[in-house]
């Protein structure tokens, strides 16, 4: 079963953007097609029904989301769409040394994605930069069992 994946990416230093970068390679296997698109001016009109995002964000300044991505999350939260046939997952990226802001870029978008109906597929994946791992590398290594996860929860979808 073919999975067409949107990575939509928030970033301030580019490094969410890596990370989406490595993946959108890893991906595109024939049976996957993903494609990374910066947050730059979309809205909640750039989420289409019945797709797969993959958010892919760091966290700036006081646990907010990113200069590029605020455009979307803000409406988002404003026209609260009904996103109940969306299907999507987030790679959060942060620094557990800042503690009470921790990766919540990603879990912001968790939030405001689930409060509008839509189904994440898999636990986020947390980042932490102060663990000396390269993000590319740790969503690298997660991706495989997302997508696996993916293909279960479309399966399940198709046969109810």
């Amino acid at each position: 079963m073919g999975l067409d994946i949107t990575i939509l990416v928030g970033t301030m230093t580019g490094t969410a953007q890596l990370v989406a970068q490595e993946l959108e390679l890893r991906l595109d296997d024939g049976d996957t097609t993903a494609r990374a698109v910066l947050m730059d001016n979309l809205d909640a009109g750039a989420i289409e029904p019945g797709k797969l995002y993959l958010i892919c964000t760091s966290t700036y300044g006081q646990g907010d989301v990113p200069d590029n991505a605020k455009q979307l999350y803000e409406s988002l939260q404003a026209q609260r769409p009904d996103l109940s046939t969306i299907s999507y997952g987030v790679i959060a990226l942060g620094d557990r040394t800042y503690n009470e802001t921790f990766c919540n870029g990603g879990r912001r978008f968790d939030a405001v994605l689930a409060e509008l109906g839509a189904r994440r597929v898999g636990d986020v994946l947390l980042h932490d930069a102060s663990a000396g791992t390269m993000p590319e590398e740790v969503a690298s290594e997660w991706i495989d069992g997302w997508v696996a996860l993916c293909r279960e929860h479309f399966r399940a979808g198709a046969a109810a």
